[in-house]
């Protein structure tokens, strides 16, 4: 995806919608900087190109080879943050398995059968229970407003 030249001025809203892209080059771009967040979901981006005033998004150390070339910065081999030595700073809940997320990032995925806040439920959803409960509301609340607000539409 090649953003460069384009005067930017900040990280188009419309970015997270390329989350699978591979090459990314926002280089000749007047950036002043790169907001956390901004490459959440880029798990497949390995070369990234930003101009030289930016840091790589994540440090340094999330990618395996960082170059200067003229007024760019080159972010090459996006690091795996779940394989890495350095210990996470908030780590996954038990009954979860750490998944990359983007440069510098990673998310916490139940592992199964466990499932909802912090993992801790085991088995499935109930979907059924779930469902009909949802369904029997929406139908009584339906019904009940019809029947009161109907006397209320003029007839023609």
């Amino acid at each position: 995806l090649d953003l460069s030249n384009c005067s930017l001025h900040s990280v188009p809203p419309g970015l997270a919608e390329a989350s699978a892209a591979i090459v990314l080059d926002l280089t000749e771009n007047p950036l002043t900087a790169l907001p956390d967040g901004s490459f959440l979901s880029f798990i497949h981006l390995q070369s990234l190109a930003v101009p030289l005033p930016l840091e790589c998004p994540g440090g340094s150390d999330t990618w395996q080879n960082v170059t200067v070339d003229g007024s760019s910065r080159l972010c090459q081999g996006q690091r795996n943050p779940c394989n890495s030595s350095v210990e996470l700073a908030w780590p996954c809940p038990e009954n979860s398995v750490c998944a990359p997320d983007g440069p510098g990032l990673f998310q916490c995925l139940c592992e199964s059968p466990f499932h909802g806040y912090k993992c801790l439920r085991e088995g499935t959803f109930p979907m059924l229970l779930f469902g009909g409960i949802l369904g029997t509301a929406t139908v009584s609340l339906s019904l009940l407003l019809w029947g009161t607000q109907r006397r209320k539409a003029k007839t023609p």
